[in-house]
């Protein structure tokens, strides 16, 4: 800013911009007080701003040495505030405020600018209002600058109506205060009306493409986003790191391999550097496109990983069902003196969970607090509960939830009941629906689960007990949906919807599907239809569940010797999961699924998972 430079900065005090150390500014800091420029007020201030904002690790030398200026101009201070508001202690910002107002000195626009983002940083309302008051009371609250912090300040508050009135208020918005308030509005959820900002901008700097690609991404909007992305580069805007990490991002949400291959190319092409962030995104978004094989190869190639490179990559091998293999890299870890985190000890509790290691599970659980002091957080405690399920020792899963040291969640009391629908128990299902329901009165998942239980032991009164107590509270369902990627553009289908241009031809593929498994002497598993209707029926609901359609449509639309890859909403149903295994024999087709659990990769008549899942 204008304000921070207004006068040119002395030779010596120049030469801070090289220093790597604190020595460094010592030594510089003695030459000035020998040649005596640091009697000058206006120099030493600008020695102090120097030093607080070059080298913001030395604050509490910039501090000693303002202790040591009679009067400091508010150029000084507001150095100080604008080094505190970026740093990790904003709250010291104000400190320095109140410096400016005990030397019965004057506030300035850039006082309150920098004072309005340490606001943002401590993000209290309190806090927040009593600066905008401040501001008002100064006269000092019409500035661009000023009005952009604020409409970012209560964005963070998650005040997006008072960002608005900011917004409105100002009579010719620029590109900042646009961009400030498209930001305000993919971060507080209302991606429609950033959008709305968003095409009426004249405009358009990277920093508002990204937002709004961000918050599209961030609502799992993730084609819209993939499409402003296209947008973006048919403007020949420059592309950085950030929009590469959202862009990668909704690849991995979507599984759309083929866009995120393309994007993998496109950082090569334009030879962006490969930061970690970057690489683990990449790594991530091949992951979760279940191809683990290029993650795990991205992830050898980074020369710089952190903790998060490592645990993505343990996480994309306890996904894709490599339980075994996920351990030996945690192993490797440890053994290059990565300490793990909290999110490492999910992927590897999950990784244990998707083979049945419960005494390997046990141990890393208890590792994790007793060698790592890493606090056990709700989502460890509902992967060992779904340790304990999947495996059928739902005794000690039960137990392990009563001992939890904190109230058990929807996801602990989740992971059991589905525990219960893989080993029959409708009593303990019961139980676990009871918990979750108190904690979420509309979780359709978990009655849809309890009525499975019952439909596997054919109970129809119970079934329909549970439909009318869903209808009874007003919850419905989620329709089953899956997406597939053809030819870089992504296909989605929900159940009962036949609104596809290709839909005649996939009803075709469905019949040959249905006539080629009969042939081959299969037999459709009618237990998850909830319904107490006749087989025939029964049958016929099965074959339009979302993945079968999506499967249809791959058959006819990809290319021989290409697997097809398929991304579902809800777990895999135990029919699809075994009509998938006998359509990959017979058809001599590889087949990738994500449901909302895990990978299951179909070849030649089996699955990765071996039926444990």
């Amino acid at each position: 800013m204008a304000n921070l430079g207004r006068i040119a900065k002395h030779p010596t005090i120049s030469l801070l911009d090289s220093c790597t150390t604190l020595q460094e500014i010592k030594q510089i800091h003695t030459q000035l007080l020998i040649n005596g420029h640091l009697n000058d007020p206006q120099l030493a201030g600008q020695f102090v701003a120097t030093v607080a904002l070059k080298h913001p690790n030395n604050l509490n030398h910039s501090h000693q040495l303002l202790n040591q200026i009679h009067s400091p101009t508010v150029f000084t201070l507001n150095s100080m505030i604008r080094a505190h508001s970026k740093g990790p202690t904003p709250h010291l910002a104000f400190h320095y405020y109140h410096q400016i107002l005990h030397n019965n000195a004057y506030p300035d626009n850039y006082t309150f600018t920098f004072l309005v983002r340490a606001c943002a940083h401590i993000a209290s309302p309190t806090i927040g209002l009593a600066v905008h008051a401040a501001m008002i009371k100064h006269g000092l609250d019409s500035g661009a600058h000023v009005q952009t912090g604020l409409i970012q300040l209560y964005s963070e508050l998650g005040f997006l109506d008072s960002s608005r009135r900011l917004f409105m208020q100002i009579e010719d918005p620029d590109l900042v205060s646009q961009t400030a308030m498209v930001s305000a509005s993919a971060r507080s959820g209302d991606v429609d009306f950033a959008r709305k900002l968003f095409d009426e901008m004249p405009c358009r700097d990277p920093i508002a493409w990204n937002a709004m690609i961000a918050g599209y991404n961030q609502c799992g909007r993730s084609r819209e986003a993939l499409h402003l992305f296209h947008l973006m580069q048919v403007d020949g805007v420059k592309v950085g790191e950030a929009t590469m990490v959202s862009v990668l991002s909704a690849c991995s949400h979507l599984g759309a391999l083929e866009q995120g291959r393309w994007v993998h190319g496109y950082i090569e092409r334009k030879r962006l550097e490969m930061t970690v962030t970057l690489g683990t995104a990449l790594l991530d978004m091949y992951a979760k496109c279940g191809d683990v094989g290029k993650a795990m190869e991205v992830f050898w190639m980074m020369g710089e990983k952190n903790v998060y490179t490592w645990s993505t990559a343990i996480g994309a091998l306890a996904m894709n069902g490599a339980g075994k293999e996920c351990l030996e890299l945690f192993s490797l870890m440890k053994q290059e003196g990565v300490r793990p985190n909290e999110v490492t000890f999910v992927s590897v509790l999950r990784g244990c969970t998707v083979v049945g290691l419960v005494e390997e599970g046990e141990k890393h659980f208890k590792s994790m607090t007793q060698v790592y002091n890493v606090e056990a957080k709700l989502e460890h405690f509902g992967c060992m509960v779904d340790l304990y399920g999947r495996a059928g020792r739902l005794d000690e899963a039960i137990e392990f939830i009563n001992n939890m040291p904190v109230k058990p969640h929807t996801g602990a009391w989740g992971a059991l009941l589905n525990a219960c629908k893989i080993h029959g128990n409708a009593k303990l299902g019961e139980l676990a629906l009871r918990n979750i329901t108190e904690l979420e009165a509309k979780n359709d998942a978990a009655y849809v689960l309890l009525s499975n239980i019952y439909a596997d032991h054919r109970n129809w009164d119970q079934v329909s007990n549970v439909r009318q107590v869903m209808k009874a509270r007003g919850v419905s369902k989620v329709p089953g949906c899956s997406v597939i990627e053809v030819d870089g553009e992504v296909h989605e289908f929900i159940v009962g919807d036949k609104s596809h241009p290709r839909y005649r031809e996939i009803e075709v593929k469905l019949s040959d599907m249905s006539r080629r498994l009969k042939l081959s002497g299969y037999v459709a598993n009618t237990k998850p239809v909830l319904f107490d209707i006749d087989e025939e029926e029964k049958e016929d609901a099965l074959c339009r569940h979302s993945e079968k359609v999506a499967i249809a449509f791959g058959l006819i639309s990809v290319g021989e010797g290409v697997p097809i890859r398929i991304v579902k909403n809800l777990r895999v149903c135990g029919d699809c999961h075994d009509v998938t295994k006998v359509i990959s024999r017979i058809y001599n087709r590889e087949i990738i699924v994500r449901d909302r659990n895990r990978f299951h990769h179909f070849k030649d008549g089996e699955c990765s998972c071996k039926g444990y899942w």
